[in-house]
C-alpha cells in the first residue's frame, strides 16, 4: 500500500512538474535593461531609408509597389551585440507578408548580397497569423541552411545529428489563438543563454531550443529587424530594450 501511494505521489509530481512547463511564464524582467529605440528617429540603427521610418513613436518598416524590397532587408542596430542576452520588444505586423528579429547575426557585406543590409543567422519569426506552423515565435535560419530550427510548441536539441524534438506541447493551436493578439501589439522575450534559446510571446513560453549543432549554430552576433521581399507590407517595434547575461 505504501508503495503504491508512492508512485501515485511521484505520477502527481511528475504532471505537476509538466503543468509548470506548460504555463511557463517569461522571467521577471531584468533591471537596467539598455533602451535600444529613443522613440523619435533612427539614431543607432541603419536600413534603407526608403522602407525604415519612425512613426508616432514606433519604428515602422514598409515596402510598397513603388518601394520594393530588393531581397530581405534589415534595420540593423549599431550600439550593441547580441551574445548571452535577454531582449524584450513589441511588434505588429500585417498579414499580407512576415517579419522577423534577427540576433545572434552576421550583417553580410559581400560583393553576392543582394542589398546592403543583408542579415544572416537566428531569426524570430513575425506573423500576423495564428494557424499552426506559420505563426510567430519560431527560430528561422535566415540565410542558412536548417530553415526553422524550432518551431512553436516545440522543445529540440540540435547536435552533429540534426534536429531532436523532445516534446511538442509546450503550447498548443488553442492556447496560441487566445494568446497572440491579431491586427495588434504583441510582447516578445527572447532569453539566450549559451546554447539555450527560449521565446516568450505575451509572457508565456512557446519554444525552448538547445543549440549545440557544431557546424550550424551562433553564439554571437548583432541586432537586427526584418522586411522580407515579396508583397506589399508593413511591421512595427517599439520598446526595444536589452540586457547582457553575465556569466555566474
Amino acid at each position: 500500500m505504501l508503495l503504491r501511494f508512492a508512485l501515485q505521489s511521484v505520477a502527481v509530481a511528475i504532471c505537476l512538474i509538466g503543468v509548470q512547463v506548460l504555463a511557463a511564464d517569461a522571467p521577471p524582467e531584468k533591471e537596467g535593461m539598455a533602451t535600444c529605440f529613443n522613440g523619435k528617429d533612427l539614431s543607432g540603427w541603419d536600413g534603407d531609408p526608403r522602407l525604415w521610418s519612425v512613426k508616432d513613436g514606433v519604428i515602422r518598416g514598409e515596402t510598397t509597389p513603388e518601394n520594393a524590397a530588393d531581397g530581405n532587408t534589415f534595420l540593423i542596430w549599431k550600439e550593441g551585440r547580441t551574445k548571452d542576452l535577454e531582449l524584450r520588444l513589441s511588434f505588429r505586423c500585417n498579414a499580407t507578408n512576415n517579419s522577423g528579429i534577427q540576433y545572434r547575426s552576421r550583417h553580410i557585406t559581400t560583393s553576392d548580397a543582394r542589398n546592403k543590409w543583408v542579415v544572416r543567422g537566428y531569426q524570430h519569426e513575425l506573423r500576423n497569423e495564428v494557424t499552426f506552423p506559420n505563426v510567430a515565435g519560431f527560430i528561422y535560419d535566415e540565410g542558412g541552411k536548417r530553415g526553422r530550427i524550432s518551431l512553436v510548441g516545440e522543445q529540440v536539441k540540435w547536435d552533429q545529428n540534426g534536429k531532436q524534438v523532445l516534446r511538442s506541447d509546450l503550447i498548443d493551436q488553442a492556447t496560441f489563438e487566445k494568446l497572440f493578439k491579431l491586427d495588434d501589439w504583441n510582447d516578445v522575450v527572447i532569453i539566450a543563454k549559451g546554447p539555450l534559446i527560449r521565446h516568450y510571446l505575451n509572457n508565456k513560453l512557446i519554444m525552448e531550443c538547445e543549440d549545440r549543432d557544431p557546424q550550424n549554430s551562433f553564439s554571437d552576433g548583432i541586432l537586427a529587424l526584418q522586411l522580407h521581399a515579396g508583397k506589399p507590407m508593413w511591421a512595427e517595434f517599439k520598446n526595444i530594450r536589452i540586457a547582457e547575461i553575465k556569466a555566474e
